[in-house]
């Protein structure tokens, strides 16, 4: 890099340092410390470094830059608005970012977000982040669609060294030397300061760069206000084909003495202050050689735009599978085909086969497990589509984000582990979210049914946490009951934009419907007619309550039963079951309370409507040699369900 260069780029991050200072002193919230602390390297990568097109930010070929450090983010509108970088939902709603724009940071209607947030229309970015330690891995998700697509990309990953205390930037770094993912340059800002007082040290540079050698990739340490030292970093390479990491040293508040303390993170300049804020970054300026005759601005992508927005490329190939023909999806397998006839198979086996169908069937089809493929069955997609299956190992954080990374570039990503696994991500299940991401999730071994292993392995919270999304329309959940359930389920989640969660169960069930039943997201199924105590549950559960509806029968009550197999509801018959104040409900759900049942009695309750008795898992679960005897021990037995029905229609 010539001095010139190096003086333009240092004009350009005192330029940016004052729209920092500006936009979040007119915001009155904000973390300019920390933004002001990135101005050089982002200076390097935005206007020199990375190949994108600003006026394009949904080029797929385009470099990509993931802020993990999320609330740094006043750092990256600054350049972009230097830029006349594009944002907005959609091409044909972009607008150029402005420096005055910039005063509208963080007010309700802008979409300059208090931290990066791509689902308000500000794709520059790929990943809500924010919630610290998720970005390297959704970095090591879009490095992993790139190499699917053949694009010649580099992803850029900026991380705190505060953040970088977080166990999943671990487990990214791991995944990073598994997959070998060289295209993902993490960037660690090393600026010695948390949010309440100074970094352990732990935190330092060495001991960072020592960490980031002993995970097997390549460290390099350098000046984060020194531009030649920066790039210099930026384009080191490894002879062994490690992944190259980049330790900087950096000052928090760089360039402002009021904001350089301790004490100042999270906290904006007043208005008062701000003039002398601005004052101190003319001085630096002042004191720069001039840059004449130098022009900064992004190279641009080595490939051409394909012509369609990043993140949605998927649904230019349909994502539908075939029709539900078991006969011929089972035909090279006489045995499991005749055991599904005679007693069943496990919704799990079946989503696995699903699977594998639906990656025929679409090439932008991805899976994802953490070491759990045997149990889960996403094995079958393994084998015939080793090189669109990612084994994550036992890291279900790092599994999530990196599913967001592929569904940003495009991928339709399914995610398989036990259902009480997945509960160490529910933080990152939440920021996609945020993001939008079209994710597809699978918690396998749900509810008590699993039995024997018990409740470190039971998935007991999950419908009530991912129910919790409805109301904000962010993710649909799906509970198959049978085999034909299980398969459309599949089809649903792959078809549906967004989030879907679908449970499945270990123990083998027999099939309750016709291979052409028609399932869709909200929907509900009439499985036995009856109405004067009507059951409504799914999943494991529908089958231990069909033998308490004949019981019921014979002893001359007309009991019915519904598959509600879909959250939240939308279905015309349980809106009509719930508005009649004349029926009688029994919810019966092998999980704890805020699901199915809470769903049932708030519809009821809103409509002055049905009664609804609502039972679940009334205590924590042990181990059981049978799902009946877990069942019972949860006050669940059939006569304990027999005895509230009775109870609730007066008999």
């Amino acid at each position: 890099m010539d001095d010139k260069t190096i003086v333009a780029l240092n004009r350009k991050a005192i330029a940016m340092g004052k729209l920092i200072i500006r936009m979040t002193t007119l915001a009155e919230s904000g973390h300019p410390s920390s933004a002001l602390a990135l101005t050089h390297v982002v200076a390097t990568l935005m206007f020199k470094q990375m190949r994108y097109d600003p006026k394009n930010p949904w080029n797929p070929a385009s470099d990509r830059l993931v802020l993990s450090e999320g609330h740094a983010v006043p750092v990256i509108y600054a350049a972009y608005a230097d830029l006349g970088g594009v944002f907005g939902k959609s091409k044909a709603e972009a607008k150029t970012l402005t420096p005055e724009f910039c005063d509208t940071l963080r007010e309700i209607d802008s979409e300059l977000d208090g931290h990066p947030n791509p689902n308000v229309g500000f794709h520059f970015f790929d990943a809500a982040t924010g919630s610290l330690g998720q970005g390297l891995s959704a970095a090591a998700g879009l490095a992993l669609a790139a190499r699917l697509d053949g694009l010649d990309k580099r992803i850029y990953c900026i991380i705190g060294d505060g953040e970088s205390r977080e166990g999943q930037i671990w487990e990214a770094v791991d995944f990073l030397a598994d997959h070998k993912l060289s295209a993902v340059t993490p960037i660690f800002n090393c600026n010695g300061q948390g949010q309440s007082d100074y970094t352990s040290k732990q935190q330092s540079p060495e001991t960072i760069a020592r960490k980031l050698e002993a995970y097997n990739l390549k460290a390099v340490i350098a000046d984060g206000h020194d531009q030649a030292a920066i790039e210099n970093a930026l384009n080191e390479t490894d002879l062994e084909g490690r992944p190259v990491a980049i330790v900087l040293r950096t000052q928090k508040g760089w360039g402002v003495s009021a904001l350089k303390d301790k004490s100042n993170h999270g906290k904006p300049l007043t208005k008062d202050q701000m003039s002398a804020a601005i004052a101190e970054l003319d001085v630096l300026e002042k004191k720069l050689p001039e840059s004449d005759g130098v022009v900064l601005k992004p190279q641009l992508p080595t490939a051409k735009d394909c012509g369609c927005c990043c993140g949605t490329r998927a649904a230019e190939i349909p994502a539908a599978l075939p029709p539900c023909d078991f006969d011929k999806i089972l035909a090279g397998d006489s045995k499991l085909l005749e055991q599904l006839k005679k007693k069943g198979v496990a919704t799990r086996r079946i989503y696995g086969i699903a699977l594998r169908e639906l990656g025929r069937a679409n090439p932008n089809v991805v899976v994802l497990d953490a070491d759990v493929s045997n149990s889960t069955f996403s094995n079958i997609f393994a084998k015939e589509f080793p090189n669109r299956y990612f084994e994550c190992r036992i890291a279900e954080q790092n599994m999530l984000s990196v599913a967001g990374g592929l569904a940003a570039a495009g991928k339709i990503p399914f995610v398989s582990s036990f259902a009480k696994f997945l509960a160490r991500a529910y933080d990152q299940i939440e920021m996609l979210t945020i993001t939008g991401a079209n994710v597809k999730i699978c918690g396998s071994h749900a509810g008590i049914s699993l039995g024997a292993d018990g409740p470190s392995q039971m998935g007991v919270a999950d419908v009530a946490f991912f129910r919790s999304f409805a109301s904000a329309a962010a993710c649909s959940t799906l509970i198959p009951a049978d085999a034909v359930a299980a398969y459309n389920s599949v089809k649903l989640a792959a078809e549906n934009p967004g989030m879907v969660y679908i449970r499945t169960m270990r123990p083998d069930v027999p099939v309750i419907y016709p291979e052409d039943q028609k399932f869709e997201i909200g929907g509900s199924c009439r499985v036995i007619q009856g109405d004067e105590v009507i059951f409504v549950s799914n999943g494991f559960t529908l089958h231990y309550i069909k033998d308490v509806v004949q019981a019921l029968r014979k002893d001359g009550i007309d009991a019915g039963l519904v598959d509600a197999y879909s959250l939240p509801i939308r279905s015309k018959l349980i809106e009509s079951l719930t508005a009649d104040p004349g029926k009688v409900i029994v919810s019966v759900e092998d999980n704890y309370a805020g699901g199915l049942g809470s769903a049932l009695a708030e519809m009821a309750a809103a409509r002055r409507g049905a009664k609804v008795v609502c039972l679940v898992c009334n205590r924590i679960p042990k181990s059981g040699k049978t799902p009946e005897d877990v069942f019972a021990y949860c006050g669940l037995s059939r006569d304990a369900i027999i005895a509230a029905a009775r109870k609730a229609i007066g008999k």
